[in-house]
């Protein structure tokens, strides 16, 4: 038995991953998401795909974020016909996730043909929402730390990787004729003290290891982001504007409503008013009803008083009214609102609106990748271009280090230190090329592993007639 692996994105950058793994004749695609940032990046997505989607018997995700998931809807359309296995918190984000990301390439789509902006002179959409629908029937839900037959020869574990509701690190066993191997994918890793997911299961084996890098030459703040929160949001009440908080809609923004709720409570910042404007973080904040066991918050929503997503000062803007509305605030507000990195959706109206304005601020609190509208503001960036207009950044700029829900080195470090028998190889994933390359030195200097940070499309025999 022979098992192989290509490199169809996730090398050397934070988004786009997707790894095919064949065992034999079997080929299973580990996460199949969007590439993002950069425009060198983002035209791989209109690329034809680097095999045959109708030879690809399944495909395995880690979660339900864009960068792993978002290309389901194109990889469909190509003729991929196979299940996608996947936790049930991760097949109901996706739902989710991948509509909104169909919806929002339509618009973008129409608004650049309107507003005759875009290069082509009939832009279209990657996908369409009704592609994004026929990729549900393919979804099929498995629970963690269950064992599921992929093939004869091979089982899939899943468990619980913090990160988002769902997340999971996946373990595949083959047993060939002479040996069983163990290949982990850690997919993200979340935080060990992340108040509303538990914390990484650690592995004690894996003899390759696919690990993520994206915060793997750095540590997060360790001070409380809180306090820094209630800074920035302090510091924009006192000039008399409105901070915004652009945020992911899947995991950030139910991170930065618990934070926020914590801090009114305390009095550390004053009781003005949050408005939540973004239709799927709305969506998505429902389901951690839904799933209870996936996280920490199951008493606080279940008792009157308690719910960080149910309370006074919390607004939820669901119409495109109701967000347009929000333009006409002056002061004393906070606003929430998708997409994390500005790269599309409403955030885009709140940035043009606000950016403008001195006495406003915008407070990111999540990783910014290259590229992206959020990059080049933390960046100094004095103009950012919108609708095909150069905005001034005069707002202020703030980053809140701390609310990422990536584990950072030491985090990563210590889900590494379980692993008991150094791995015969460590492909250093989905992390920026430098940082990458920064981590993999780390994992080598430290447990003395054989590192290898991947070249996109690069291929590797992992085993030969086990």
């Amino acid at each position: 038995m022979d098992i192989r692996v290509k490199f169809l994105g996730g090398a050397q950058t934070v988004t786009g991953s997707r790894y095919l793994l064949e065992i034999d004749k079997t080929k299973i695609l580990i996460d199949c998401g969007l590439f993002q940032g950069i425009k060198e990046l983002r035209k791989r997505n209109w690329d034809p795909f680097p095999i045959s989607a109708a030879a690809i018997d399944m495909v395995l995700l880690t979660h339900a974020h864009i960068d792993h998931s978002g290309y389901l809807p194109k990889l469909v359309k190509e003729g991929f016909k196979g299940p996608i296995l996947l936790t049930e918190p991760t097949m109901d984000l996706v739902k989710t996730l991948l509509l909104d990301a169909g919806k929002l390439q339509e618009e973008e789509a129409e608004y650049a043909k309107r507003k005759g902006f875009s290069k082509h002179e009939d832009p279209s959409p990657l996908y369409t929402m009704e592609d994004a629908e026929e990729v549900f029937d393919q979804l099929s839900p498995i629970s963690f730390d269950q064992p599921i037959s992929l093939t004869p020869k091979a089982t899939l574990t899943a468990y619980n990787a913090g990160h988002i509701l769902g997340a999971a690190i996946l373990k595949i066993q083959v047993r060939g004729n002479h040996q069983t191997k163990t290949i982990v994918f850690s997919g993200d890793l979340g935080r060990y003290t992340d108040p509303l997911l538990n914390p990484p299961i650690g592995l004690p084996k894996a003899d390759i290891l696919f690990i993520e890098s994206t915060y793997g030459n750095r540590s997060h703040e360790t001070n409380g982001p809180e306090k820094l929160l209630a800074g920035a949001i302090n510091e924009t009440y006192q000039k008399g504007g409105v901070a915004v908080i652009p945020a992911f809609a899947v995991g950030r923004t139910q991170l930065v409503l618990y934070y926020l709720y914590k801090l009114q409570q305390k009095g550390m910042i004053p009781q003005i008013p949050i408005y939540v404007d973004s239709p799927m973080a709305i969506d998505v904040t429902k389901l951690y009803k839904d799933h209870l066991a996936y996280h920490r918050l199951g008493p606080s929503l279940q008792e009157d008083g308690t719910n960080p997503f149910s309370h006074k000062n919390l607004h939820y803007y669901q119409s495109q009214e109701a967000s347009m509305s929000l333009n006409n605030i002056r002061g004393d507000a906070i606003i929430i609102s998708a997409s994390g990195m500005a790269t599309g959706g409403r955030i885009l109206h709140h940035l043009y609106n606000r950016l403008p304005n001195e006495n406003d601020s915008i407070i990111f609190v999540g990783y910014q990748a290259k590229g992206t509208r959020g990059r080049k503001l933390l960046d100094g960036e004095e103009r950012v271009r919108m609708y095909g207009i150069d905005v001034p950044a005069k707002a202020s700029i703030h980053y809140i280090d701390g609310l990422s829900a990536h584990a950072d080195q030491d985090e990563l470090l210590r889900w590494a230190d379980c692993i008991a028998e150094k791995p015969k190889l460590t492909f250093v994933v989905h992390g920026e090329q430098e940082v990458s390359a920064a981590f993999a030195h780390t994992l080598k200097e430290t447990f003395g592993w054989n590192t290898i940070v991947p070249d996109y499309l690069e291929s590797f025999e992992l085993f030969q007639g086990i």
